[in-house]
């Protein structure tokens, strides 16, 4: 009997100390994490004003997600026999010249996607890769001063596809106007005096037209953390068939180096790219196309990837 209690008494003085020891290491780690914590706001400060130095910036990060599996008599399931596979990249990347008259900023957003499922059982199938996303954006924007957060600007911007039906359709907007930079990573334009250029090759669908462009950006680097929002829409002043939107967000967190984890989703509303595939899907069906900008199903596109995120 005294042998278990003493047993139990080391064993109750042993947990206690170390409790006491666990209590101690973290009352030691509290100021050191303030003190960290301080030093990045420091840090933060300092690179807020070498951003704000006139010459030229530069940054890129991207995204890529790997998914790939294979499957053998694995009766389970309906296809017992198959190989799958999903890639996807994305790349963000911008060159921004500021001077202290004018400013001038390039940016560029990428978005490839490629899927497989290869059924082994059955002979007709394709075992290759097939393109699945598809995005493809650059834009330039110069601005000349009028105020402090103001300036009188021009932006050409062009939007397609670069895997699959490239420059068809494809968009390409060039317009003037003004841009507001409330923020430093802010960017907001607003041309009233757009035109919006649609280059395909059924043009019984697609139509350029005059309009208003409005381009909102926001990019920012907070220590480990990359951001990127981008919203480009085109309001066409002959007919709001002819409108369109494009918004996309990209994360990145740097785990180690310049390697961490990256998130990119878009959405993207435009009529004109609806009417074209419901008007292809009756082709192919061999009915006549009855689909219309009155009767189209216009829902809004969207797209996301998870994956592997590299910094520059």
């Amino acid at each position: 009997m005294k042998k278990i209690l003493l047993l139990a008494a080391c064993l109750s003085l042993g947990f206690s100390s170390y409790a006491q020891t666990e209590d101690e290491l973290k009352a030691d780690q509290a100021p050191k994490k303030a003190e960290i914590a301080k030093l990045q706001g420091e840090v933060d400060a300092l690179q807020a004003k070498i951003d704000a130095l006139p010459g030229w910036k530069y940054g890129a990060f991207g995204t890529v997600g790997v998914n790939l599996s294979s499957f053998d008599n694995w009766y389970a399931q309906g296809s017992p026999n198959v190989n799958t596979g999903n890639i996807g990249i994305t790349a963000n990347g911008f060159a921004n010249l500021k001077e202290e008259k004018f400013f001038w900023r390039n940016a560029l957003n990428v978005n490839l996607g490629w899927v497989k499922f290869d059924d082994k059982d059955d002979a007709t199938d394709d075992d290759s890769f097939r393109e699945g996303t598809d995005v493809f954006n650059i834009s330039s924007l110069y601005g000349r001063n009028i105020a402090k957060n103001l300036a009188a600007s021009g932006l050409v911007e062009y939007r397609t596809t670069l895997l699959n039906n490239f420059n068809d359709p494809g968009y390409l907007d060039a317009g003037i106007g003004a841009t507001w930079t409330p923020l430093e990573n802010l960017v907001v334009v607003v041309h009233p005096l757009n035109y919006n250029f649609v280059f395909a090759k059924d043009d019984s669908v697609f139509e350029s037209s005059l309009g208003a462009k409005i381009l909102v950006d926001y990019t920012r680097k907070i220590g480990a953390i990359n951001f990127k929002s981008n919203l480009s829409a085109f309001q066409s002043y002959k007919s709001s068939d002819l409108s369109n939107f494009t918004w996309v967000n990209s994360f990145g967190y740097t785990l180690w180096k310049n390697i961490g984890v990256g998130f990119e989703f878009g959405l993207r509303g435009n009529k004109q790219e609806a009417v074209n595939y419901q008007t292809g899907l009756e082709s192919a069906a061999g009915v006549t196309p009855t689909t219309t900008f009155d009767n189209v199903d216009n829902k809004v596109q969207s797209y996301y990837l998870i994956g592997l995120n590299y910094s520059i």
